[in-house]
């Protein structure tokens, strides 16, 4: 008879779940573009930046990043780095295995009755909408894929540089310092593969405006987060029984 995974395998596998699901979730549902002002009823914000305005208009994706970013830092907390870089291999692998099946239905010959069976909801050809949705750009993909993988190692560093510094001191410190550096990388790499690299040929004025604002979400968004890290912490430790400490075990 096997033996039943002992309580910190058994909290392994289920954040591993969890940060999986919230990526995939995010690379899928980041095809939306969705205005904040009007989701909020704010007055339209206007920024202006390296010659370039806008408004607040963010991916989807953006939901499910910060939890992505508090999961990366919980399980670099108390797995190490070791941990979140068998998650982040592994995610990126699943989403490249995600896109090419998504690809591959697209491919398949749509029933004739199906391409019509949400007319009435104002979709007029199901073919074309489910390959808008889900066949995303490759340059986007790849712009996606490598810009979260850079970010998860650079924030493993980080984070782990940080520990070393202050000891179990300042949780809030390590996992917010290393979110706003690694996420400097991914706002600017994901953008600037797609956009700039990509067909869209953006100019160089509208990539750093853009990215720039994302990147500013991104800054309010993990500062918000400190308090679900927190709460995340002590329900770990009560899980576990045992107080959080460093080991050989979890080091480079």
């Amino acid at each position: 008879m096997q033996a039943e995974l002992g309580r910190a395998q058994r909290l392994f596998v289920v954040l591993a779940g969890f940060f999986v699901c919230n990526a995939l979730l995010a690379e899928f549902i980041g095809v939306k573009i969705f205005a904040l002002e009007d989701t909020l009823g704010w007055a339209p914000f206007n920024w202006t930046l390296f010659g370039q305005t806008g408004s607040l208009n963010f991916t989807a994706g953006v939901l499910l990043w910060p939890v992505v970013f508090v999961m990366t830092d919980v399980i670099n907390e108390h797995y190490g780095p070791r941990g979140v870089r068998l998650l982040s291999w592994l995610t990126v692998a699943l989403v490249v295995y995600g896109f090419a099946f998504a690809y591959l239905a697209i491919g398949l010959q749509p029933a004739d009755w199906w391409r019509g069976v949400n007319v009435e909801q104002g979709v007029p050809d199901q073919q074309a909408a489910f390959a808008v949705i889900f066949g995303q750009g490759l340059w986007t993909i790849a712009g996606s894929v490598a810009a979260f993988l850079l970010g998860q190692l650079i924030d493993i560093a980080v984070f782990q540089r940080i520990r070393r510094l202050t000891g179990e001191r300042w949780i809030w410190m390590r996992a917010t310092g290393s979110t706003l550096v690694s996420q400097l990388v991914d706002s600017f790499v994901v953008l600037y593969i797609a956009f700039v690299l990509g067909p869209q040929q953006w100019s160089l004025s509208l990539f750093a405006a853009v990215a720039s604002v994302n990147y500013a979400y991104k800054v309010v968004a993990a500062f918000a987060m400190i308090p679900l890290l927190y709460l995340s912490r002590r329900w770990i430790v009560a899980w576990l029984n045992a107080p959080v400490v460093a080991s050989e075990a979890r080091s480079e």
